[in-house]
């Protein structure tokens, strides 16, 4: 039988709501599918060690570096990069930049993540800005959509580097061979849409041998019914309709649970359908769908939500594995450079500092 080469994931133990508890015990989780996993733990040896001891799948694939300090939840990225050094966040994305790790996952401050991801890592060749990439459920299944809050504005060109990236990411992640990109739109006519989006469109059209198959525009209650594979849009829009769609999953279980409770009739109904609900409960849990990649850095970095679950980090853990194992560094240098002549060639690898972090959780 082959075996399986490891690969190694540097863990921010110290950041998120629940850390380090929910940390370690979603890295155990996530072991658990991908057994060629090995840790590097960043955190207080204090209170992650006898955490780690605990869980016997972690016992012989993990090493733990020891550091007192973390980056709280409501630091600035400013104040982060300044005193972030030594940190767990830090030390984490460190790790990436020196080859000691594949992938760096944090459940900490987002703002801060990305700004330290961005000093160490930089952005890679043929890539003028980084964009947070994530799931949303559809009625077909999941879609990958960015950018979800890593910049405020875009231009045409940082909207067709999404979509090759985006593009990339689902390859990696969903096993699509050639997933269907669209373009984030008030409308799916041609002349619909801000200059930015009618200009990467036309890019996009005009570019030979795509390695997807771009679709045009979407709307946004085209992104639940699965129209695109891929959903590309600037920060701002994306992180809205991200959030937007996060609350009406919210409004439709507090309709359902108030529809239940109306009466004894209701109440019975419930216990008949209750096996259907938790199914939908289920499809609809925002840990499943959790985890934010930062795609552009030359390193994987994957943001957890702060507030998740040992299933939710475990889930994020399975991205960076996901884009780790399918090579998606790789995949997407490969692909821009097809598209460098139409968006005015290659981009520094110092480029991509002003991107401005509008996700705050």
């Amino acid at each position: 039988m082959a075996t399986m080469s490891p690969l190694v994931i540097a863990v921010d133990a110290m950041g998120g709501d629940h850390a380090p508890g929910v940390i370690v015990e979603g890295a155990a989780i996530a072991r658990e599918r991908y057994p060629q996993l090995r840790f590097v733990f960043f955190g207080d040896e204090a209170k992650v060690a006898p955490l780690i001891r605990a869980q016997d799948l972690l016992a012989d694939c993990s090493e733990l570096v020891h550091t007192a300090t973390a980056i709280s939840a409501d630091e600035k990225p400013s104040a982060a990069m300044r005193r972030g050094k030594g940190t767990s966040m830090w030390l984490a994305c460190e790790a990436v930049r020196e080859g000691k790790a594949q992938a760096a996952v944090s459940a900490g401050n987002t703002g801060a993540l990305m700004a330290i991801a961005m000093l160490l890592l930089r952005t890679a060749p043929a890539i003028s800005r980084p964009a947070i990439a994530s799931f949303v459920p559809t009625i077909r299944g999941e879609s990958v959509m960015l950018d979800l809050g890593a910049n405020v504005g875009c231009d045409e060109r940082n909207l067709v580097e999404f979509a090759f990236m985006g593009a990339a990411f689902a390859r990696a992640s969903l096993g699509l061979p050639r997933p269907r990109v669209a373009l984030l739109n008030i409308g799916t006519e041609d002349l619909k849409g801000n200059e930015a989006i009618r200009g990467a469109a036309q890019i996009l059209r005009d570019t030979a041998d795509l390695p997807f198959d771009f679709t045009g525009f979407v709307e946004g209650n085209g992104i639940a019914q699965g129209q695109a594979d891929v959903i590309v849009s600037d920060g701002f829009a994306g992180n809205i309709a991200l959030k937007t769609q996060e609350g009406t999953a919210r409004l439709v279980s507090a309709y359902l649970a108030a529809t239940f409770r109306r009466s004894i009739w209701s109440m019975l109904g419930y216990f008949l359908a209750r096996p259907a609900l938790q199914a939908l409960r289920e499809r609809l849990d925002p840990n499943r769908y959790n985890g934010g990649a930062f795609l552009g850095l030359n390193g994987l970095v994957v943001k957890s939500h702060g507030g998740t679950n040992a299933v939710g980090f475990a889930a994020a853990i399975a991205i960076a594995a996901d884009l780790a194992i399918g090579g998606f560094a790789e995949r997407i240098l490969e692909d821009l450079k097809r598209v460098a002549p139409a968006t005015g060639g290659e981009a520094s690898s110092e480029s991509g500092s002003e991107a401005q972090v509008v996700v705050e959780s």
